[in-house]
Protein backbone atom coordinates (compact mmCIF):
# COMPACT_ATOMS: atom_id res chain seq x y z
CA UNK A 1 0.00 0.00 0.00
CA UNK A 2 1.28 3.45 -0.92
CA UNK A 3 2.49 5.47 2.09
CA UNK A 4 0.99 8.94 2.71
CA UNK A 5 2.77 11.86 1.07
CA UNK A 6 4.79 14.34 3.10
CA UNK A 7 2.24 17.05 2.27
CA UNK A 8 -0.71 14.96 3.50
CA UNK A 9 1.10 13.94 6.70
CA UNK A 10 1.99 17.50 7.59
CA UNK A 11 -1.57 18.54 6.71
CA UNK A 12 -2.78 15.98 9.24
CA UNK A 13 -0.29 17.17 11.87
CA UNK A 14 -1.42 20.78 11.40
CA UNK A 15 -5.05 19.73 11.74
CA UNK A 16 -4.45 17.69 14.88
CA UNK A 17 -2.22 20.27 16.51
CA UNK A 18 -4.68 23.16 16.25
CA UNK A 19 -8.08 21.52 16.41
CA UNK A 20 -8.40 21.35 20.20
CA UNK A 21 -7.31 24.98 20.48
CA UNK A 22 -10.06 25.94 18.04
CA UNK A 23 -12.73 23.78 19.69
CA UNK A 24 -11.95 25.22 23.12
CA UNK A 25 -12.25 28.79 21.84
CA UNK A 26 -15.50 27.89 20.05
CA UNK A 27 -16.77 26.47 23.35
CA UNK A 28 -15.68 29.51 25.39
CA UNK A 29 -19.19 30.81 26.02
CA UNK A 30 -20.32 27.31 27.07
CA UNK A 31 -17.34 26.73 29.35
CA UNK A 32 -17.47 29.99 31.33
CA UNK A 33 -21.00 31.32 30.68
CA UNK A 34 -22.27 34.62 29.31
CA UNK A 35 -21.19 36.82 32.23
CA UNK A 36 -17.50 35.85 32.40
CA UNK A 37 -15.26 37.41 29.72
CA UNK A 38 -14.45 34.91 27.00
CA UNK A 39 -10.87 36.19 27.11
CA UNK A 40 -10.55 34.13 30.29
CA UNK A 41 -10.61 31.02 28.13
CA UNK A 42 -8.33 32.65 25.56
CA UNK A 43 -5.78 33.49 28.26
CA UNK A 44 -5.70 29.90 29.54
CA UNK A 45 -5.59 28.65 25.95
CA UNK A 46 -2.60 30.75 24.89
CA UNK A 47 -0.36 31.52 27.90
CA UNK A 48 1.03 27.99 28.41
CA UNK A 49 1.65 27.71 24.67
CA UNK A 50 3.44 31.05 24.69
CA UNK A 51 5.64 30.04 27.63
CA UNK A 52 6.73 26.90 25.79
CA UNK A 53 7.42 28.81 22.57
CA UNK A 54 9.43 31.51 24.37
CA UNK A 55 11.52 29.01 26.29
CA UNK A 56 11.89 26.38 23.56
CA UNK A 57 14.95 27.92 21.82
CA UNK A 58 16.87 27.34 25.06
CA UNK A 59 15.96 23.67 25.62
CA UNK A 60 14.15 22.13 22.65
CA UNK A 61 17.37 20.84 21.04
CA UNK A 62 17.86 18.50 24.02
CA UNK A 63 14.52 16.74 23.44
CA UNK A 64 14.32 14.32 20.50
CA UNK A 65 11.41 14.55 18.11
CA UNK A 66 10.22 11.06 19.07
CA UNK A 67 9.89 12.02 22.73
CA UNK A 68 8.12 15.24 21.81
CA UNK A 69 5.44 13.30 19.92
CA UNK A 70 4.58 11.13 22.93
CA UNK A 71 4.45 14.19 25.17
CA UNK A 72 2.18 16.05 22.73
CA UNK A 73 -0.28 13.13 22.67
CA UNK A 74 -0.35 12.79 26.46
CA UNK A 75 -0.95 16.50 27.07
CA UNK A 76 -3.69 16.75 24.42
CA UNK A 77 -5.67 13.73 25.55
CA UNK A 78 -5.55 14.58 29.26
CA UNK A 79 -6.37 18.22 28.49
CA UNK A 80 -9.64 17.42 26.71
CA UNK A 81 -10.54 14.93 29.44
CA UNK A 82 -10.27 17.60 32.16
CA UNK A 83 -12.15 20.20 30.08
CA UNK A 84 -15.26 17.99 30.25
CA UNK A 85 -15.34 18.20 34.07
CA UNK A 86 -18.16 20.34 35.57
CA UNK A 87 -15.96 22.60 37.74
CA UNK A 88 -14.24 25.68 36.31
CA UNK A 89 -10.90 24.84 37.98
CA UNK A 90 -10.64 21.50 36.17
CA UNK A 91 -11.76 23.03 32.89
CA UNK A 92 -9.03 25.68 33.10
CA UNK A 93 -6.47 23.00 33.97
CA UNK A 94 -7.55 21.01 30.92
CA UNK A 95 -7.25 24.08 28.72
CA UNK A 96 -3.72 24.68 30.07
CA UNK A 97 -2.64 21.13 29.24
CA UNK A 98 -4.12 21.29 25.74
CA UNK A 99 -2.45 24.66 25.19
CA UNK A 100 0.92 23.26 26.26
CA UNK A 101 0.52 20.45 23.75
CA UNK A 102 -0.34 22.89 20.96
CA UNK A 103 2.69 25.08 21.68
CA UNK A 104 5.09 22.16 21.75
CA UNK A 105 3.49 20.75 18.61
CA UNK A 106 3.83 23.97 16.65
CA UNK A 107 7.53 24.33 17.50
CA UNK A 108 8.16 20.68 16.74
CA UNK A 109 6.45 20.39 13.37
CA UNK A 110 7.59 23.76 12.06
CA UNK A 111 11.16 22.74 12.84
CA UNK A 112 10.55 19.43 11.09
CA UNK A 113 9.59 21.28 7.90
CA UNK A 114 13.26 22.27 7.69
CA UNK A 115 14.03 18.64 6.84
CA UNK A 116 11.08 17.98 4.52
CA UNK A 117 10.98 21.18 2.44
CA UNK A 118 8.36 23.70 1.31
CA UNK A 119 5.86 20.95 0.58
CA UNK A 120 5.73 20.06 4.26
CA UNK A 121 5.37 23.73 5.29
CA UNK A 122 2.49 24.21 2.86
CA UNK A 123 0.85 21.04 4.17
CA UNK A 124 1.28 22.14 7.79
CA UNK A 125 -0.10 25.59 7.13
CA UNK A 126 -3.11 24.29 5.23
CA UNK A 127 -3.74 21.69 7.92
CA UNK A 128 -3.77 24.29 10.69
CA UNK A 129 -6.30 26.20 8.64
CA UNK A 130 -8.28 23.00 8.18
CA UNK A 131 -8.28 22.58 11.97
CA UNK A 132 -9.98 25.94 12.25
CA UNK A 133 -12.82 25.22 9.87
CA UNK A 134 -13.24 21.57 10.86
CA UNK A 135 -13.08 22.23 14.60
CA UNK A 136 -15.35 25.26 14.66
CA UNK A 137 -17.88 23.79 12.20
CA UNK A 138 -17.93 20.43 13.98
CA UNK A 139 -18.57 22.13 17.32
CA UNK A 140 -21.27 24.29 15.73
CA UNK A 141 -22.83 21.21 14.14
CA UNK A 142 -22.81 19.09 17.31
CA UNK A 143 -24.01 21.74 19.75
CA UNK A 144 -26.19 24.07 17.65
CA UNK A 145 -27.70 21.75 15.04
CA UNK A 146 -27.70 18.34 16.73
CA UNK A 147 -28.00 19.90 20.22
CA UNK A 148 -25.47 17.55 21.84
CA UNK A 149 -24.42 18.32 25.39
CA UNK A 150 -21.16 20.26 25.55
CA UNK A 151 -19.45 17.40 27.41
CA UNK A 152 -20.46 14.87 24.76
CA UNK A 153 -19.31 17.13 21.94
CA UNK A 154 -15.92 17.68 23.56
CA UNK A 155 -15.36 13.98 24.27
CA UNK A 156 -15.78 13.27 20.56
CA UNK A 157 -12.52 15.17 19.97
CA UNK A 158 -10.51 13.54 22.78
CA UNK A 159 -9.04 10.67 20.75
CA UNK A 160 -7.87 12.76 17.81
CA UNK A 161 -4.36 13.38 19.30
CA UNK A 162 -3.45 9.72 18.75
CA UNK A 163 -3.28 10.60 15.07
CA UNK A 164 0.13 12.13 15.84
CA UNK A 165 1.45 8.56 15.79
CA UNK A 166 1.48 8.91 11.99
CA UNK A 167 4.68 10.88 12.60
CA UNK A 168 6.45 7.52 12.64
CA UNK A 169 5.43 6.95 9.01
CA UNK A 170 7.43 9.98 7.83
CA UNK A 171 10.30 9.03 5.50
CA UNK A 172 13.47 8.33 7.44
CA UNK A 173 11.99 8.43 10.96
CA UNK A 174 11.84 4.79 12.04
CA UNK A 175 15.21 3.11 12.30
CA UNK A 176 17.14 6.32 11.77
CA UNK A 177 19.06 7.70 14.71
CA UNK A 178 19.60 11.00 12.90
CA UNK A 179 15.86 11.33 12.28
CA UNK A 180 15.12 10.66 15.93
CA UNK A 181 17.51 13.41 16.99
CA UNK A 182 17.18 15.79 14.06
CA UNK A 183 18.34 18.85 15.93
CA UNK A 184 20.06 17.53 19.03
CA UNK A 185 23.58 16.64 17.99
CA UNK A 186 24.11 19.52 15.54
CA UNK A 187 23.05 22.11 18.10
CA UNK A 188 25.23 20.58 20.80
CA UNK A 189 28.32 20.67 18.57
CA UNK A 190 27.67 24.30 17.62
CA UNK A 191 27.20 25.38 21.21
CA UNK A 192 30.35 23.63 22.42
CA UNK A 193 32.42 25.51 19.81
CA UNK A 194 30.86 28.83 20.81
CA UNK A 195 31.36 28.45 24.58
CA UNK A 196 34.76 30.19 24.41
CA UNK A 197 33.16 33.38 23.02
CA UNK A 198 29.45 33.40 23.94
CA UNK A 199 27.21 31.53 26.33
CA UNK A 200 24.35 29.51 24.90
CA UNK A 201 21.90 32.06 26.30
CA UNK A 202 23.66 35.06 24.74
CA UNK A 203 23.93 33.40 21.35
CA UNK A 204 20.27 32.42 21.35
CA UNK A 205 19.14 35.95 22.20
CA UNK A 206 21.25 37.32 19.37
CA UNK A 207 19.69 34.91 16.91
CA UNK A 208 16.17 35.83 18.08
CA UNK A 209 16.89 39.57 17.82
CA UNK A 210 17.60 39.23 14.10
CA UNK A 211 14.09 37.82 13.59
CA UNK A 212 12.10 40.51 15.43
CA UNK A 213 11.31 43.18 12.83
CA UNK A 214 11.22 41.22 9.57
CA UNK A 215 8.98 38.44 10.91
CA UNK A 216 7.89 38.65 14.55
CA UNK A 217 6.47 42.19 14.88
CA UNK A 218 4.05 42.00 11.91
CA UNK A 219 2.82 38.53 12.90
CA UNK A 220 2.35 39.61 16.52
CA UNK A 221 0.34 42.67 15.56
CA UNK A 222 -1.96 40.81 13.16
CA UNK A 223 -2.83 38.26 15.82
CA UNK A 224 -3.29 40.93 18.46
CA UNK A 225 -5.89 42.74 16.35
CA UNK A 226 -7.76 39.65 15.24
CA UNK A 227 -7.98 37.96 18.63
CA UNK A 228 -9.10 41.17 20.26
CA UNK A 229 -11.92 41.05 17.72
CA UNK A 230 -12.62 37.34 18.20
CA UNK A 231 -12.69 37.10 21.97
CA UNK A 232 -13.55 40.61 23.18
CA UNK A 233 -15.51 42.39 20.44
CA UNK A 234 -17.39 39.63 18.61
CA UNK A 235 -19.30 38.46 21.74
CA UNK A 236 -20.93 41.92 21.67
CA UNK A 237 -21.69 41.97 17.91
CA UNK A 238 -25.20 40.67 18.43
CA UNK A 239 -28.49 41.15 16.61
CA UNK A 240 -32.16 40.74 17.53
CA UNK A 241 -32.90 37.01 17.59
CA UNK A 242 -36.35 37.57 16.08
CA UNK A 243 -34.88 39.10 12.91
CA UNK A 244 -31.78 36.87 12.64
CA UNK A 245 -31.43 33.21 11.56
CA UNK A 246 -30.40 32.14 15.09
CA UNK A 247 -32.37 30.77 18.03
CA UNK A 248 -29.82 31.68 20.73
CA UNK A 249 -27.33 34.50 21.14
CA UNK A 250 -24.51 32.01 21.79
CA UNK A 251 -25.14 30.61 18.31
CA UNK A 252 -24.14 33.96 16.80
CA UNK A 253 -20.77 33.85 18.61
CA UNK A 254 -20.10 30.26 17.50
CA UNK A 255 -21.05 31.14 13.90
CA UNK A 256 -18.62 34.07 13.87
CA UNK A 257 -15.88 31.67 14.96
CA UNK A 258 -16.75 29.24 12.18
CA UNK A 259 -16.57 31.85 9.42
CA UNK A 260 -13.35 33.27 10.87
CA UNK A 261 -11.80 29.81 10.71
CA UNK A 262 -13.09 29.34 7.16
CA UNK A 263 -11.19 32.48 6.14
CA UNK A 264 -8.07 31.20 7.91
CA UNK A 265 -8.31 27.87 6.12
CA UNK A 266 -8.66 29.46 2.68
CA UNK A 267 -5.69 31.80 3.11
CA UNK A 268 -3.41 29.28 4.83
CA UNK A 269 -3.98 26.96 1.89
CA UNK A 270 -3.25 29.60 -0.75
CA UNK A 271 0.52 30.10 -0.47
CA UNK A 272 1.10 28.26 -3.76
CA UNK A 273 -1.04 30.84 -5.57
CA UNK A 274 -0.86 34.10 -3.59
CA UNK A 275 2.24 35.39 -1.82
CA UNK A 276 2.55 38.38 0.51
CA UNK A 277 6.15 39.55 0.93
CA UNK A 278 5.39 42.78 2.83
CA UNK A 279 4.15 41.31 6.11
CA UNK A 280 3.05 44.69 7.49
CA UNK A 281 0.18 45.01 4.98
CA UNK A 282 -2.06 42.39 6.66
CA UNK A 283 -1.30 44.02 10.00
CA UNK A 284 -2.56 47.44 8.86
CA UNK A 285 -5.68 45.96 7.28
CA UNK A 286 -6.42 43.93 10.41
CA UNK A 287 -6.19 47.08 12.54
CA UNK A 288 -8.82 48.65 10.28
CA UNK A 289 -11.11 45.65 10.86
CA UNK A 290 -10.78 46.13 14.61
CA UNK A 291 -11.75 49.81 14.35
CA UNK A 292 -14.81 49.05 12.19
CA UNK A 293 -16.09 46.32 14.50
CA UNK A 294 -15.48 48.39 17.64
CA UNK A 295 -17.62 51.13 16.11
CA UNK A 296 -20.28 48.52 15.28
CA UNK A 297 -20.28 47.28 18.88
CA UNK A 298 -20.86 50.81 20.16
CA UNK A 299 -23.14 52.35 17.52
CA UNK A 300 -24.70 49.33 15.70
CA UNK A 301 -24.48 50.99 12.29
CA UNK A 302 -24.30 47.73 10.29
CA UNK A 303 -27.89 46.72 9.40
CA UNK A 304 -27.65 42.91 9.56
CA UNK A 305 -25.55 40.01 10.81
CA UNK A 306 -24.53 38.84 7.32
CA UNK A 307 -22.31 41.88 6.75
CA UNK A 308 -20.55 41.28 10.08
CA UNK A 309 -20.05 37.62 9.15
CA UNK A 310 -18.42 38.75 5.88
CA UNK A 311 -16.04 41.04 7.80
CA UNK A 312 -15.17 38.21 10.19
CA UNK A 313 -14.45 35.94 7.22
CA UNK A 314 -12.16 38.61 5.73
CA UNK A 315 -10.46 38.95 9.11
CA UNK A 316 -9.66 35.25 8.96
CA UNK A 317 -8.24 35.63 5.45
CA UNK A 318 -5.79 38.27 6.69
CA UNK A 319 -4.73 36.26 9.72
CA UNK A 320 -4.12 33.08 7.74
CA UNK A 321 -2.22 34.94 5.02
CA UNK A 322 0.03 36.58 7.60
CA UNK A 323 0.82 33.23 9.23
CA UNK A 324 1.69 31.19 6.15
CA UNK A 325 3.60 33.98 4.41
CA UNK A 326 5.68 34.68 7.51
CA UNK A 327 7.00 31.12 7.57
CA UNK A 328 7.34 30.95 3.80
CA UNK A 329 9.50 34.08 3.94
CA UNK A 330 11.62 32.51 6.69
CA UNK A 331 12.07 29.35 4.61
CA UNK A 332 13.11 31.30 1.53
CA UNK A 333 15.43 33.74 3.34
CA UNK A 334 17.43 31.48 5.68
CA UNK A 335 19.48 28.32 5.28
CA UNK A 336 20.65 25.38 7.37
CA UNK A 337 20.43 25.45 11.16
CA UNK A 338 19.42 29.10 11.15
CA UNK A 339 16.29 28.19 9.21
CA UNK A 340 15.40 25.38 11.62
CA UNK A 341 16.02 27.66 14.59
CA UNK A 342 13.96 30.53 13.10
CA UNK A 343 11.02 28.30 12.21
CA UNK A 344 10.77 27.35 15.88
CA UNK A 345 11.55 30.76 17.38
CA UNK A 346 9.13 32.81 15.24
CA UNK A 347 6.21 30.70 16.51
CA UNK A 348 6.23 32.85 19.65
CA UNK A 349 4.95 35.83 17.64
CA UNK A 350 1.32 34.87 17.13
CA UNK A 351 1.02 33.60 20.70
CA UNK A 352 2.43 36.83 22.09
CA UNK A 353 -0.09 38.87 20.12
CA UNK A 354 -2.92 36.63 21.32
CA UNK A 355 -1.74 36.94 24.94
CA UNK A 356 -1.85 40.74 24.80
CA UNK A 357 -5.31 40.54 23.19
CA UNK A 358 -6.51 38.22 25.97
CA UNK A 359 -5.30 40.55 28.72
CA UNK A 360 -6.92 43.61 27.14
CA UNK A 361 -10.02 41.58 26.30
CA UNK A 362 -10.60 40.82 29.99
CA UNK A 363 -11.28 44.54 30.37
CA UNK A 364 -12.68 45.43 26.94
CA UNK A 365 -15.55 42.92 26.60
CA UNK A 366 -17.17 43.88 29.95
CA UNK A 367 -16.84 47.56 29.03
CA UNK A 368 -18.52 47.08 25.66
CA UNK A 369 -21.24 44.92 27.17
CA UNK A 370 -21.90 47.42 29.99
CA UNK A 371 -22.17 50.23 27.44
CA UNK A 372 -24.75 48.26 25.48
CA UNK A 373 -26.76 47.43 28.59
CA UNK A 374 -26.73 51.09 29.68
CA UNK A 375 -28.19 51.97 26.27
CA UNK A 376 -31.03 49.49 26.48
CA UNK A 377 -29.52 46.41 24.78
CA UNK A 378 -28.77 43.52 27.17
CA UNK A 379 -28.21 40.77 24.58
CA UNK A 380 -24.56 40.35 25.59
CA UNK A 381 -25.69 39.04 29.01
CA UNK A 382 -28.10 36.48 27.60
CA UNK A 383 -27.51 32.98 26.27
Amino acid sequence: MRSPSVFSLFWLFGLLNNILYVVILSAAVDLVGATIPKSTVLLADILPSLIIKVSSPFFIHKLSYNKRIYLIISLSFSGVFFVTFPFLFWRILGIILASSSSGLGEVTFLQLTHFYGKNSLQGWSSGTGGAGIFGSFAYLFFTTILRFEVKTALLLFSFLPFGFLFYFTLPGVLGSQSAQNHSGENYEETYEIDLAKFSHFQKTLKRIKALVFPYMVPLTSVYFFEYLINQAVSPTLLFDIETSPFSKFRDIYVTYGTFYQLGVFVSRSSSSFVRVHNLYIPSILQALNLVILLIQSIYSFIPNVYIVIAIIFYEGLLGGASYVNTFMNVTESLEGEEREFALGAVTVSDSFGILIAALIGLWLEPQLCAFQVDHGKDWCRLE
